[in-house]
């Protein structure tokens, strides 16, 4: 794991956080099989979401869209070089996220402070039109954090 977080060259894919994981797991039949890549000093995506994803009909669940928008920001940690867990997420909703529409997401690290990143994202439809917001607070640990589940 600790070799993801490290320098990735403008425009490639960056690696999944790990096979089964919900948003980006290739290997998670129920995953949202999130592809990201680096876009300056951020990340960017294109994702569709599925009848898997539905929340109202023809609409994607918020839950749906908060759980990709924070797979999201997790790839930021792979360019800030170290990992980190969500302490705060905070999406506005600001059109309806449609089933079968993709969506452009993009994502970037607005400060640091200590263990604190702050981070925003937006998602914009095929027109360019802003569907939604986020904000984040995230906090860095060491690799060891994720593996006490493993053990």
């Amino acid at each position: 794991m600790a070799e993801k977080f490290r320098p990735h060259a403008e425009g490639v894919d960056l690696p999944p956080h790990h096979e089964q994981c919900l948003g980006c797991g290739p290997d998670n039949p129920h995953g949202h099989h999130l592809q990201v890549r680096r876009h300056g000093d951020g990340v960017v995506a294109e994702h569709t979401f599925d009848n898997r994803h539905i929340g109202a009909p023809g609409i994607t669940h918020g839950g749906a869209v908060a759980t990709v928008i924070d797979d999201l920001y997790g790839f930021l940690l792979y360019l800030v070089g170290t990992p980190a867990v969500t302490r705060q997420l905070t999406v506005d909703y600001r059109a309806p996220v449609l089933i079968g529409v993709p969506y452009r997401m993009e994502a970037r690290v607005t400060n640091q402070e200590g263990r604190k990143l702050f981070l925003a994202a937006s998602l914009t439809d095929r027109d360019g039109s802003l569907v939604g917001t986020s904000t984040a607070v995230f906090l860095t640990v060491g690799v060891d954090h994720f593996t006490r589940g493993t053990q």
